[in-house]
């Protein structure tokens, strides 16, 4: 006869873990608050976490209209945060991180065995209810180390997030300067072809020589290429503007030119001790190191105890009076003593370290060498504002007065204009140099705007 009495009841620790494994809940937001306020201090633009069909209709809404005017830097880091496939990819990286995070605050399901004999007219019924205490034991250590982890996780995703910041920056500077550029050596061009035909009539009509027609001609023949050439990084530019934006290159247009230098140069303080105190992927790199010493720590903690479970035990038999008790499962160390597991979890520490300290010299380096960058492309473009541009202005004005004047023959006026036009195109890239220092002087000093 099969005893239908109920099986034993959990013990009371087992009804405690349950307890404090049941509090784990996802939280609101996932974490992305954290990654959004950080990449808004440091951008200066907002972001968000496209979870539905319905966000992205809305995006797209938002995108038609922000794509409908010239884009400015700004407008462009905006749109690319929004819009940009692989930042929203690396978004989910959170809910992995904190789906990690409550499935370590949980404890593992417990086993229920039951077993049925039956021999010489007896039947005899065991039934096992096993919990892993060692789960249980080490449930707040495990708990602990993913929650760095996610916050770890966290500065990552936010890191990822200005750096995107930072290369539509880039990009966008180079696209509109590729693009200005283009327009100087096209007018470098035209003044050279108007130049080139002009010295074939005058040598057909026998006052040129060949040899200075031909000249002519060769320049017009360089200034044509090098039109091919700037079309090609023009368009090289605005390709990889297009692709931080997520966006065809067809639909955007760019503002005509760059923007103004300014009145004077930043100064920061120290630019490596903000370098330090900033930089996010710095601050991942110190959660690492704290993340992999909770690891070896609870590696030491449970190198000669690798499964302990803990159960217990009711039998039944025909005709006998049930048994109760408990069983403990316990591995011995007899082959495995768990030092390679720890070998490796030390080797993993001391890489972490190294890497912390790598990132914090390259940080270092990265500002100092940022910071003088941006002086000194300061410096250079000033020096066209102030000085190139205006003697070149006033040289072109002298230039056409003595023409006027019949002191100066059209092709003297064409090389002028010709003169003028490249130092115009100097300066362009002197100006497009500034903005993409500035932009990487951020960057090495933790995205954080002054």
């Amino acid at each position: 006869m099969i005893d239908h009495q109920r099986w034993l009841r959990p013990s009371a620790a087992a009804a405690v873990a349950l307890l404090v494994s049941g509090c784990a809940t996802f939280s609101g937001d996932g974490g992305f608050n954290t990654v959004a306020q950080n990449t808004k201090t440091r951008s200066g633009a907002e972001t968000r976490l496209l979870r539905s069909d319905e966000d992205r209709r809305a995006l797209d809404e938002q995108l038609r209209q922000m794509l409908a005017e010239p884009l400015s830097a700004q407008t462009a880091v905006q749109i690319a945060l929004l819009n940009n496939r692989g930042l929203q990819a690396t978004y989910w990286n959170l809910g992995i991180a904190e789906a990690d995070l409550v499935q370590a605050s949980r404890l593992q399901n417990p086993n229920f065995d039951f077993k049925r004999t039956h021999g010489d007219g007896e039947v005899g019924i065991e039934r096992t209810l096993t919990f892993n205490l060692l789960n249980l034991i080490t449930l707040p250590l495990a708990s602990r180390i993913e929650a760095q982890r996610f916050e770890q996780v966290k500065l990552q995703v936010s890191a990822e997030a200005v750096h995107v910041a930072q290369e539509t920056a880039r990009a966008y500077y180079e696209a509109v300067g590729a693009a200005q550029a283009l327009d100087a050596a096209k007018q470098v061009q035209e003044a050279a072809g108007a130049s080139a035909e002009l010295a074939v009539r005058m040598q057909k009509a026998g006052n040129w020589s060949k040899l200075d027609a031909a000249r002519e001609q060769a320049f017009s023949a360089e200034a044509l290429a090098e039109v091919r050439r700037a079309g090609k990084r023009a368009n090289a530019a605005r390709e990889k503007l297009a692709r931080m934006l997520g966006v065809s290159a067809a639909p955007f247009k760019l503002a005509e030119r760059l923007p103004d230098l300014p009145d004077a140069p930043r100064a920061p303080q120290d630019v490596e001790q903000q370098a330090l105190s900033e930089r996010l992927d710095i601050q991942a790199a110190r959660l690492d190191v704290e993340h992999t010493a909770r690891s070896l720590g609870l590696n030491k903690t449970t190198r000669f105890i690798n499964v302990l479970d803990l159960g217990a035990v009711r039998n039944t038999a025909t005709g006998t009076p049930g048994a109760r008790g408990y069983e403990l499962t316990l591995e011995i160390p007899i082959f495995d003593w768990r030092g390679a597991k720890v070998a490796r979890a030390e080797a993993t520490y001391m890489q972490s370290v190294n890497r912390l300290a790598e990132t914090v010299s390259n940080a270092r380096s990265e500002a100092r060498e940022s910071y003088e960058d941006y002086k000194t492309s300061y410096e250079l473009a000033r020096q066209y504002r102030d000085n190139v541009m205006p003697l070149r202005q006033q040289i072109s004005q002298e230039t056409l007065l003595r023409y006027n004047g019949m002191l100066m023959s059209v092709f003297e006026l064409l090389a002028e204009a010709r003169e003028q036009a490249t130092a115009a195109n100097n300066y362009i890239t002197a100006l497009q140099e500034f903005w993409i220092a500035d932009t990487n002087l951020d960057a090495a000093l933790g995205g954080k705007k002054q």
